[in-house]
């Protein structure tokens, strides 16, 4: 691998099965950027335990369907290289050292610290070091593969800005060793859930990659219309409708005049769009569904993690002793 490539870096942490939600808001641009860069993808394990730490045990059966998810999608081996975070231990040593050198105030003023910490506290206790401080080993992920560009979302940017400062804070005490990662910005795949909501495993509103067409069905024909057309000859809006987002965002060259027109003129049922949706979805999910298949039958996914967490610690390691040269901690 050259160190003069353009380099990408990102991970995704196992916590359950992955939903609609998660493909288009990530897998789907992942797929895109292996055919142009370098890629390093990961099972975040370690920051999966910022809010998992009292019941760890699901955190390992996740990483396998975390990764048949990742393969049966589209993600290829042969281009990126796919590691478990908690296998490089070069992870940690340098979350150890950046932590040393990031001040406090840095961290407390995460726009999303705030925001997260209340959102969970109600039903975990996220007051722990590690919750504060893991936007320091989000930065040791990035920089400890030297990567030149990170893909984020705009409500994660304050993440990649902290993890440039402390690049930045490193390369001044101890001399130029990692670039400071420019933001590949993805548009955000504001994919709705069953109820309208944000799609979410924890709200229970989610459609998952591995769902069988049964639930598929019964999901899609449960979802949450225009709420103004109580009656069908009631007109309606498909700005206000759920059905919509999913599928401008299932086929994007799409022609959906027809289903405009038929909403607002009220000559098209939501029945009809329920029907088209489910049509759309299974295109999707039926070849997803069909790798996934396969890949159940092998013992294919753990060689690749293995395979891939090898080159991935190899990388580290000469990173690690280049770094710690530079803070003179060579004996």
């Amino acid at each position: 691998m050259s160190q003069n490539s353009q380099r990408i870096v990102s991970g995704m942490r196992p916590t359950g099965p992955l939903h609609l939600g998660h493909y288009f808001g990530v897998i789907d641009n992942w797929i895109k950027l292996q055919n142009t860069y370098e890629c390093f993808f990961f099972v975040a394990d370690w920051h999966a335990l910022t809010s998992e730490y009292a019941d760890p045990k699901k955190i390992r059966e996740f990483t396998y369907e975390l990764a048949l998810d990742w393969f049966s999608a589209g993600l290829d081996p042969e281009k990126s290289v796919f590691f478990i975070q908690s296998e490089v231990k070069e992870h940690a040593e340098l979350n150890l050292i950046l932590s040393m050198l990031t001040p406090l105030g840095w961290l407390e003023r995460n726009p999303t610290y705030k925001e997260t910490k209340q959102e969970l506290s109600s039903k975990k206790d996220v007051s722990t070091f590690g919750f504060l401080g893991y936007p320091v080993l989000m930065s040791a992920d990035i920089l400890i593969y030297k990567a030149t560009a990170v893909p984020v979302g705009e409500d994660q940017l304050p993440h990649l800005e902290l993890c440039r400062e402390i690049a930045r804070r490193f390369n001044y005490l101890y001399g130029k060793t990692f670039p400071e990662p420019k933001s590949l910005i993805t548009e955000a795949a504001r994919l709705p859930g069953l109820d309208g909501r944000k799609m979410s495993k924890s709200y229970g509103n989610a459609i998952f990659l591995k769902d069988d067409f049964d639930s598929v069905r019964k999901k899609v024909f449960s979802m949450v219309t225009d709420t103004n057309r109580k009656r069908l000859k009631d007109p309606g809006d498909p700005k206000n409708c759920n059905l919509f987002p999913h599928l401008k965002i299932l086929d994007p060259e799409g022609d959906l005049s027809e289903v405009i027109e038929g909403c607002k003129t009220a000559t098209r049922g939501c029945t009809d769009c329920k029907k088209l949706l489910f049509e759309k979805m299974t295109a999707l999910l039926e070849p997803i569904q069909q790798k996934r298949k396969e890949l159940e039958k092998s013992t294919e996914i753990m060689d690749i993690l293995q395979e891939g967490t090898k080159k991935a610690r190899e990388f580290a390691q000469k990173t690690m002793q280049e770094v710690r040269e530079k803070i003179n901690l060579v004996y």
